[in-house]
């Protein structure tokens, strides 16, 4: 009687710890992947969960460390294979902690800052833990690449020392869009947009640089994540006359296609201006586009009136670098819309600096994408993306730059391209066509693919 007495007693018991056992696996997450991504000046790891955990970060130094520490964790990623190249991590370790969690210990090379955010489940990946590791004091800050000159030259020009003795050139950003743990769209053969548009970029930077009184910069060079406001806040470090990001589109419907330039919407403009002057920290940002001008001390009225003309002026220059930019994509790929396209993307609001967003093409469509990844196709994309924005500055150089002082003096090099006619070439660069013709010894006005001609600056 005892006997079954004391089962009796046993069995709800032993049903309760069972349920508590099954309450504890249900709340353990498994570390699935880890992912590096160095940055110039910062390094971003992402933990792959299997679900969504307690966890606490925090640095200890003497050597210098980063803790991470999950609870009801384990690990199922091999930490061998992660790439630390570039990352000022130089060895990953894990342990079990507390029996049911997880300590990740990153062994850094130097003193890095912290900072920690969680990111829920999308498309691509399912719950994060990200841990950004900053090389500077300021952990929104990030360095930018001055893209390298191709050699070779592109001009022919007694004055081609000048930009050396200090005349300052043209700058031109270049974003590559998405990056790191952002893929942007993926084509339907799986092809990710960030791949594609840093080769553009790289490309078209090649291009920039290649012409006289001009320089590009990289706002990303590599396979690394920045902000929208970071992308912004780099463009305006290098005091670039003109931003241009590049981007893939996509869409639900395979089917849509077509190249499209766009610049901000003037909604979106009002409403960027209104929040840059509700930010004091701008208060004594230089605004280009009305002739380099502080802002501090500055008066609400005043400081409203300078941004206004300045976000006017940088949203004109847009729109006509854009439509310069569509005439000769559309000898490239087919356009989406014929005109420059409105819109309110973030990256484009900065109120002093001329900013335009090229979408190259619909990545989701399966014949865009195949020309997407074709070197030679996103080669003549840049060199078509080059062609308009050289086109724009020929005609409105920004006042004290190399090219406003020496497009008299100057003689450009052109390689004609498909759909080139003489006569557009001599308005692209302010030119004529019989100049055109006597300086390259034409009897006419033939020209054929490939061609390379001198081409006389404007006086």
């Amino acid at each position: 009687m005892v006997s079954g007495l004391v089962k009796r007693m046993i069995r709800p018991i032993a049903v309760l710890l069972t349920l508590s056992w099954v309450s504890v696996v249900a709340l353990a997450a498994d570390v699935g992947n880890l992912r590096i991504w160095p940055a110039p000046d910062n390094t971003r790891l992402v933990i792959d969960l299997s679900g969504n955990v307690e966890h606490s970060v925090f640095q200890l130094h003497g050597p210098e460390r980063v803790v991470i520490d999950l609870k009801h964790s384990t690990m199922s990623a091999s930490t061998s294979d992660v790439v630390l190249d570039n990352s000022g991590i130089v060895n990953i370790r894990y342990a079990a902690k507390d029996v049911t969690g997880l300590r990740i210990v990153l062994d850094l090379d130097t003193v890095m800052q912290l900072k920690t955010f969680v990111l829920p489940p999308n498309e691509q990946y399912g719950h994060r833990l990200v841990v950004d590791l900053f090389r500077q004091n300021d952990p929104q800050s990030n360095n930018i690449t001055v893209a390298a000159p191709t050699s070779g030259p592109a001009k022919q020009s007694k004055a081609a020392s000048d930009v050396a003795r200090g005349d300052r050139p043209l700058i031109i950003a270049i974003d590559a869009g998405h990056g790191g743990e952002d893929p942007g769209a993926i084509g339907p053969s799986k092809t990710k947009e960030k791949h594609i548009v840093l080769s553009i970029a790289k490309e078209l930077a090649d291009n920039i640089n290649a012409t006289p009184g001009f320089r590009a910069v990289l706002i990303r060079s590599g396979d690394y994540y920045i902000s929208l406001q970071g992308r912004r806040d780099l463009a305006r470090k290098h005091q670039a006359d003109l931003f241009v990001s590049i981007h893939a589109d996509a869409f639900t419907h395979p089917a849509a296609n077509g190249a499209s330039v766009y610049a901000l919407s003037q909604k979106s403009a009002t409403s960027a201006t209104a929040r840059y002057l509700a930010d004091r920290e701008n208060a004594t940002d230089i605004i280009g586009g009305v002739g380099g001008i502080s802002l501090e001390n500055k008066d609400d009225v005043l400081r409203s009136v300078l941004v206004g003309m300045s976000m006017e002026y940088s949203l004109n220059a847009s729109l006509q670098v854009g439509e310069k930019i569509l005439g000769p994509m559309g000898r490239v790929a087919k356009l989406h819309k014929s005109n420059v396209e409105q819109a309110g993307f973030a990256v484009l609001k900065s109120p002093d600096i001329p900013s335009i967003l090229v979408e190259t093409g619909f990545i989701s469509n399966p014949t865009e994408e195949r020309n997407l990844g074709s070197a030679g196709y996103r080669r003549n994309l840049a060199k078509a993306i080059a062609s308009g924005i050289k086109d724009y500055f020929y005609s409105n150089p920004t006042p004290g730059t190399w090219l406003a002082e020496n497009r008299s003096s100057t003689i450009y090099s052109h390689t004609v391209a498909r759909g080139d006619t003489l006569s557009e070439i001599a308005a692209r660069y302010r030119s004529s066509v019989s100049q055109i013709r006597a300086l390259n010894g034409l009897s006419n006005s033939n020209i054929r693919v490939g061609q390379v001609l001198k081409i006389p600056g404007a006086s």
